[in-house]
């Protein structure tokens, strides 16, 4: 009887576990509802270990973290032009990320992975052009 219980234990939090990490989709577009050369989502607060797609709705785009802009500890990622990218993300903080060909004229977004760990050290990273307006939007919705 033990064993049974024991089991029906071990079933259900495989279950109740197994399904609580999300994928989340960032379109990467020419055009968008926020303006031209813009990640949409442009915010995304996700839980750690949930997975960000990344899909190219236009050509000449691409996803890549920021320096400066990443948790302590974590390798930068960058996908190649054109191709869709997924992550999962496990640690919590602040991920700035640029498309490499529009970054100057601001196609930026923020992903919040859990707490914002690392907003102080984010905050410091010098932007140019639109991506300097587009982040400071993007930071008033951090936590």
């Amino acid at each position: 009887m033990h064993l049974h219980k024991l089991l029906i234990g071990l079933v259900t939090l495989f279950f109740a576990t197994s399904g609580m990490a999300e994928t989340f989709e960032v379109k990467m577009m020419n055009r968008g509802r926020t303006g031209k050369m813009v990640f949409e989502p442009a915010y995304l607060a996700i839980a750690p270990g949930d997975t960000v797609t990344f899909i190219p709705e236009s050509k000449g785009h691409n996803a890549e973290t920021i320096k400066g802009m990443i948790p302590a500890g974590v390798k930068p990622f960058k996908s190649k032009i054109g191709k869709e990218f997924s992550v999962t993300l496990t640690a919590q903080g602040l991920y700035g990320i640029k498309c490499m060909p529009h970054y100057n004229i601001g196609m930026v977004a923020l992903i919040q992975v859990g707490a914002a760990k690392n907003l102080d050290k984010a905050l410091t990273v010098k932007h140019k052009g639109k991506a300097k307006a587009r982040f400071k939007l993007l930071f008033e919705k951090a936590k």
